[in-house]
């Protein structure tokens, strides 16, 4: 049986992974496969933070078990198989409860109940782009679900069912009120653990583990494989978390992003686009940095001040090269916000390092304005742009994958360390 939640937070506070712990301890089921954990589309305006909804996989347990959590002092395992079937009214019951319990005044929250996976369509369209609930609402005939309010949460609960994970990673949240964690400690897990990814940014001295925002969740450690994240806990000195579970999830996976061609690039969506630097980049007001591609259509792209560092790979940026933009799209101004980016050609670049001589009098020629040449302010001779003495420039920047720091990447954004691009 398994049970999808979504919306139960909002940007006040409150977290839709610590109601599923509550859910969990409340449960007289065992959990079948691993707590999900999915992100949904990003750009969506009307999103709670990282918006992501869960889904839990429950039924009588058989086989054998592992610890994948525990929540005040009780373990919690993942059976290998389901040997008996939950009791719908009981669950109906349970969920309904915590949720009435836990889920924030400004929060919009749904769950489903379904004996079976739901169509895949519906995650898929839910982490590209824009669903309907009426969409969602037909294909739960099946199934027993509940909204409070508007109903918009039966969208993410119906998705986090429906994920079948083409690529998947594990994130071990802690819970707790008291939240102190060692900086030197989180730097010795990221350099030991390999597996694990986004602990901590470098460059800007920021420990990524810990949440941005007002949330009962401590620390969240991710990673490829779900034991060395147990591992990373243990090498932590912090706090003790008063809970901890590991989720599986659809994070660092690039599942938001599909490919397109400028022409039909919409608003809302993530996009990988393959195009030729047109208008060279510029900095504008609030520290961001604009350019744009051009593949026989143009659209602007955008490095926002929160991604710090990298807006200096884009401002290096010129005329002609050629680059793959990985991005989200706004609407209002109509633009790629930058995730990351592949400089697949460097264009020549040349600079001019001296004006025209006049063949008649041997005196420096004066420029007439961009683009029309020169002419001589003794004789009148003209001459044209070709004929100044250039040279080719050394670029500074380099083919290759650029992306943001940690501090700005995005749940869904697939590090280039899981691209196999870099390894630290």
């Amino acid at each position: 049986m398994w049970i999808g939640i979504d919306d139960t937070d909002s940007l006040k506070g409150g977290c839709t992974t610590y109601v599923a712990t509550e859910i969990i301890a409340e449960m007289p089921y065992d959990l079948i496969k691993f707590p999900r954990l999915v992100r949904l589309n990003p750009n969506i305006p009307w999103k709670t933070r990282g918006n992501g909804a869960i889904a839990l996989c429950i039924g009588i347990g058989g086989g054998k078990r592992k610890k994948i959590g525990e929540i005040d002092g009780k373990p919690v395992y993942l059976y290998s198989y389901k040997k008996e079937e939950a009791d719908l009214k009981e669950v109906k019951k349970i969920v309904m409860e915590v949720i009435e319990k836990n889920y924030m005044e400004e929060a919009d929250p749904a769950f489903v109940i379904s004996k079976k996976k739901l169509p895949y369509w519906i995650y898929k369209k839910a982490v590209k782009g824009i669903v309907e609930k009426e969409e969602v609402e037909k294909e739960l005939k099946e199934a027993y679900y509940h909204y409070y309010k508007q109903g918009r949460g039966i969208i993410g609960a119906s998705a986090a069912i429906a994920w079948k994970p083409k690529d998947k990673t594990y994130e071990l949240l802690t819970y707790g009120e008291e939240k102190w964690i060692d900086k030197e400690s989180v730097i010795k897990m990221d350099k030991t653990c390999k597996s694990t990814f986004n602990n901590y940014d470098y460059e800007n001295d920021y420990i990524a583990i810990l949440p941005k925002a007002n949330s009962p969740v401590f620390y969240g450690i991710r990673g490829d494989d779900w034991k060395e994240l147990i591992k990373a806990k243990k090498m932590l000195k912090a706090s003790k978390e008063e809970r901890w579970l590991i989720f599986e999830t659809n994070q660092a996976t690039d599942e938001h992003l599909q490919k397109k061609k400028i022409k039909d690039i919409k608003p809302y969506e993530s996009v990988i686009v393959k195009g030729i630097v047109k208008k060279e980049p510029k900095d504008i007001p609030g520290g961001h940095v604009v350019f744009s591609i051009y593949d026989g259509n143009e659209i602007d792209c955008t490095a926002y001040e929160p991604t710090k560092q990298f807006r200096n790979i884009i401002r290096q940026l010129r005329q002609g090269d050629e680059v793959v933009v990985y991005g989200g799209v706004r609407e209002k101004p109509f633009t790629i916000n930058l995730e990351k980016i592949e400089i697949k050609k460097l264009a020549d670049v040349y600079e001019k390092v001296e004006n025209p001589i006049c063949k008649k009098c041997g005196k420096h020629m004066k420029s007439i304005g961009k683009g029309k040449g020169y002419r001589c302010i003794n004789c009148g001779i003209k001459a044209k742009e070709a004929e100044a003495k250039y040279v080719k420039v050394e670029r500074k920047i380099k083919p290759g994958f650029y992306e943001v720091p940690v501090i700005a990447m995005r749940h869904l954004t697939k590090p280039l360390k899981r691209m196999g691009i870099i390894k630290n």
